[in-house]
């Protein structure tokens, strides 16, 4: 597998599935959330509604992960996470470990070859960006997959400097 670090905007990206840090309602909101929603369309929510009318009636929980179209982003899918918010006092590292790795699985039954991530629970969640660099990176070099190219695609030069130095 091949890892690339992008500097840039996730929704740009021409893959197979694009990774929205997503929250538990999966209405769409800030960040890189809302971005998706935005530039992907109203598709990618209408997908989202049937998910919560179904399977995720309470949401989607922390650390898993779940697919929908791409809407109008150049991507085939997206596939949603809910990152952990961070905790000073609570180790939740495997939680966001696995929003990677479940991903990642998703991906995998979608027959993705190529996956955007963004840094996860970096934002409003309040991950250090260099733990969760680090975190991010083992998590998908250790993972099992047939994912060909994984791209972490960071919003800005701080962010990509910051898992440059870790990759």
């Amino acid at each position: 597998m091949d890892i690339t670090l992008v500097q840039g905007d996730i929704t740009e990206q021409r893959v197979d599935a694009v990774v929205n840090a997503a929250n538990s309602s999966l209405m769409g909101g800030g960040g890189v959330d809302g971005a998706i929603h935005r530039r992907g369309g109203p598709e990618i929510l209408e997908d989202c509604r049937k998910l919560r009318a179904s399977h995720y009636g309470k949401g989607l929980p922390t650390g898993q992960a779940v697919a929908t179209t791409a809407g109008r982003l150049p991507a085939r899918w997206v596939i949603h996470t809910v990152g952990p918010v961070h905790s000073a006092s609570e180790d939740r590292s495997q939680l966001l470990a696995s929003c990677y790795v479940e991903s990642l699985r998703v991906a995998d039954e979608l027959g993705a070859r190529s996956v955007a991530f963004p840094a996860i629970s970096t934002g409003i969640y309040g991950w250090p960006m260099d733990d969760a660099a680090r975190i991010a990176l083992d998590a998908v070099r250790q993972a099992h997959t047939s994912v060909e190219d994984v791209r972490f695609v960071l919003f800005d030069r701080a962010a990509y400097d910051v898992f440059e130095s870790r990759i």
